[in-house]
C-alpha cells in the first residue's frame, strides 16, 4: 500500500460504523484518504466506531440504509469517489435464519444499489464488494475452496452472498467495463480482532461471557474456519484496491484472501488457547438443536499470493494475542485509536 497513492483521495466505504468498515475507515485515514462513509448506526453497543471515536478521522459519515437508493446515489454524488470500498451488510449466519427478508433485501439489493449509484457518480475508477468464504457451495471438502468454484449457500446468509456476487459480476460485464470503472469481489476467512462486540461470533461471545463471569457456551465444537486478524484481509482489499485504479480489467474479478492452512482450526483450539491465556475463562457444549451451519470451510488464497503479492503476515496465535491485547486496553480505558493505530502500524512493519 502506497500512501502517496491514497493520499487525499476520496473513497466511499460502505458500512464504516460496523466491526470490519470501521477498522478499515480508520486505516485509510491514517493513510490520508478522504474517507466518506455511509451506515447504518453502529449496531452493538459498544462498538468499534464510538470507542475509537471515528466519527472525528472521516470526511463525512452518513448514517441511512443502503436499499435506499435515491439517498445513496446523493451521497456518492457528495462525495465523488474514486474508490467505493462495499461492506454494509447483513453479516451473521444465525441472525439471517431469523431475519431471511432483510438478509436477502440489504445484501443482494443493497449490493446492486451500491454498484448503480457508483456507475451513476461518474468519479468512480474502483470498486471492492466485499462478500465471504460462506459464498461458495460447501461440499465439506478437505481442500480449500478456489475462486473459480461453484458459488451457493445453505442458509440465507450464505446464499444472499452468492446472490450478491452474481448480482457483481452482471453489473460488470453489462455496464461498468464499459463505463470504465474496475470492479472486484473479495473473499475473506472469519476474522477476528478488538472492537468486535457481534452477537453469535466466537470470539466477542467468549470476551463477553469473561466479563460477566459465565460459562461460554459452544455450538459445533469441532466446525473448522479460516481464522485470521481483520488487518490481514483489509491489507488485501487495499492493495487491490491500488492495482483496480493503476491496471484495470486485470485485477476485475474475484479474490480469496484467507490465512495460511496451518490456521484453519477447530473451534475447540481456539476456545481451548484462550482459556489457557485467560484466568477464569471455561466453555461448555451446548446441548439444544441449532440451525444448520458449514463444518468445514478453507480459502485457498495462491492466487492473491501471486499475482497481488499479499499473504498473511499474523499467525493465529499473534492474531489472538492481538484481540486480547486489545479487549484489556479497553478495560483499562485506555485510547482506543491509539491502541489501534499501534496495531496497524505493528501489522504494516510485520
Amino acid at each position: 500500500m502506497s500512501p502517496d497513492f491514497w493520499r487525499n483521495r476520496s473513497v466511499i466505504l460502505t458500512g464504516h460504523t460496523g466491526f470490519k468498515g470501521g477498522w478499515i475507515a480508520l486505516w485509510l485515514s491514517q493513510l490520508g484518504a478522504k474517507v466518506h462513509g455511509y451506515s447504518l448506526a453502529p449496531p452493538t453497543t459498544p462498538n468499534f466506531f464510538t470507542v475509537t471515536q471515528l466519527q472525528d478521522r472521516v470526511q463525512s459519515s452518513t448514517i441511512a440504509d443502503i436499499r435506499d437508493l435515491p439517498k445513496l446515489a446523493a451521497a456518492m454524488q457528495v462525495a465523488q469517489p474514486s474508490i467505493v470500498i462495499h461492506m454494509a451488510a447483513q453479516p451473521l449466519v444465525r441472525e439471517s435464519y431469523n431475519t431471511s427478508v432483510d438478509t436477502f433485501a440489504i445484501n443482494v439489493i443493497g449490493t446492486v444499489n451500491v454498484l448503480e449509484a457508483a456507475r451513476q457518480a461518474e468519479t468512480v475508477q474502483a470498486i471492492v464488494n466485499i462478500t465471504t468464504d460462506k459464498c461458495y457451495e460447501n461440499q465439506e471438502w478437505l481442500w480449500p475452496y478456489r475462486e473459480n468454484d461453484r458459488l451457493g449457500g445453505h442458509d440465507p446468509y450464505s446464499s444472499s452472498k452468492a446472490c450478491a456476487e452474481i448480482a457483481a459480476a452482471a453489473y460488470r460485464n453489462s455496464f461498468l467495463t464499459e463505463a470504465g470503472i474496475h470492479l472486484a469481489s473479495v473473499r475473506a476467512g472469519n476474522v477476528i480482532g478488538g472492537g468486535d462486540w457481534a452477537i453469535d461470533r466466537l470470539i466477542p461471545d467468549f470476551l463477553r461471557a469473561i466479563d460477566i463471569g459465565e460459562t461460554l457456551r459452544i455450538r459445533s465444537p469441532n466446525a473448522v474456519r479460516p481464522w485470521q486478524h481483520v488487518l490481514e484481509p483489509l491489507s488485501g482489499y487495499l492493495m487491490l484496491a491500488e492495482r483496480l485504479v493503476t491496471d484495470g480489467a486485470a485485477f476485475a474479478e474475484a479474490w480469496n484472501f484467507g490465512p495460511e492452512e496451518l490456521d484453519a482450526k477447530p473451534v475447540s483450539w481456539i476456545v481451548e488457547w484462550l482459556c489457557q491465556k485467560l484466568p477464569h475463562a471455561r466453555w461448555e457444549l451446548e446441548g439444544a438443536p441449532q440451525p444448520h451451519e458449514a463444518g468445514l470451510l478453507k480459502l485457498d488464497s495462491a492466487k492473491a499470493k501471486t499475482r497481488l503479492g499479499w499473504a498473511p503476515r499474523w499467525s493465529l496465535e499473534t492474531a489472538l494475542d492481538k484481540t486480547v491485547e486489545w479487549h484489556r486496553a479497553w478495560k483499562e480505558c485506555l485510547s482506543m485509536a491509539d491502541v489501534s493505530i499501534q496495531q496497524i502500524e505493528a501489522y504494516q512493519a510485520a
